[in-house]
């Protein structure tokens, strides 16, 4: 085997593997999003109503309250930014952190202070690797969060909320994360958490719907003082689900447009080898033809 030959099947049992890995690989991924969805869809309507609670409660009541009511001049924003512990995604993280980026220019532009915040291991390693500060970062549930993890992360967003601007704390609360629209379509997207704008509230919540009116009890203040929590992880945990979906499928694509590309390098690859051994077939045979051709001249000249 010429060494030509030997270079184009090493070639096609590499590619041959790592297409099998590929393929695996998006085989599990596509496992992965049908519960991702379901976990979506479980969550949306929780999410839906409780924000339709806090939306009547502030509707019904003149309380000023960091859950509802803004600052006149707010100084300081945290962006929280959700990407991806893993790779082979594709364009995933990066499209979030573009969508982070751009929301942080636009805050800045605005004179606000920006404090990051960052989910995934993409994410830390980019503002790591540019020594940007982040208040605060959380790793290894990307792909299969629980509520448990959207609370931990919720835990010093809410604390920062609660707290005066010059103790460190911050007068808006936004989110960027991957919305899962589809198998095919995936869109990044920010949204301001808080303070909740009513007006988009009430148009999501109750779709035009008329709101309960309620009596409170000790006051509505308290009220919403017990459903800050319980919103901001609920908004977390949904935009966690949603990127993890948002992730499988990005990832599904990514890995299946690995395996095509692989199979058709593959083909060429054979088709190069088998170019290569029909060269090496040919100069054998004009070398036998050659060497006999020499033979019977030999042959003859010593019959003369």
């Amino acid at each position: 085997m010429g060494a030509q030959l030997r270079v184009y099947k090493r070639r096609i049992r590499s590619v041959t593997a790592t297409k099998k890995i590929t393929k695996a690989m998006e085989m599990i991924a596509a496992s992965r999003i049908v519960k991702a969805q379901r976990q979506v869809a479980a969550s949306t309507p929780y999410a839906t109503e409780l924000t339709r609670a806090v939306t009547a409660v502030a509707t019904g009541s003149t309380t000023k309250h960091p859950l509802t009511t803004g600052t006149d001049a707010p100084a300081r924003a945290a962006v929280l930014l959700i990407t991806s512990d893993r790779g082979l995604a594709g364009g995933y993280s990066s499209n979030a952190i573009k969508a982070a980026e751009r929301l942080t220019d636009r805050l800045r532009g605005e004179g606000k202070e920006v404090v990051t915040y960052v989910i995934g291991r993409k994410g830390v390693a980019y503002y790591g690797f540019r020594e940007r500060k982040i208040e605060d970062s959380w790793t290894g549930f990307t792909d299969s969060p629980t509520y448990a993890d959207a609370k931990r992360a919720a835990a010093p967003l809410i604390e920062a909320v609660t707290k005066e601007t010059a103790e460190g704390g911050v007068d808006e609360l936004h989110i960027v994360f991957t919305e899962f629209v589809s198998m095919m379509t995936q869109n990044p997207v920010d949204n301001r958490m808080l303070p909740l704008s009513l007006d988009a509230a009430k148009e999501e919540a109750g779709k035009g719907e008329i709101l309960p009116l309620f009596d409170f009890e000790p006051s509505a203040e308290d009220v919403l003082d017990a459903l800050l929590p319980r919103y901001v992880e609920s908004r977390i945990y949904n935009a966690l689900l949603q990127a993890a979906a948002s992730e499988h499928a990005a990832r599904r694509r990514a890995m299946k447009s690995a395996t095509d590309n692989a199979g058709e390098l593959i083909k060429s690859l054979s088709r190069l080898a088998n170019a290569a051994r029909q060269a090496e077939i040919t100069q054998e045979i004009s070398e036998i033809v050659g060497g006999a051709s020499a033979l019977a001249d030999a042959t003859a000249g010593s019959d003369k």
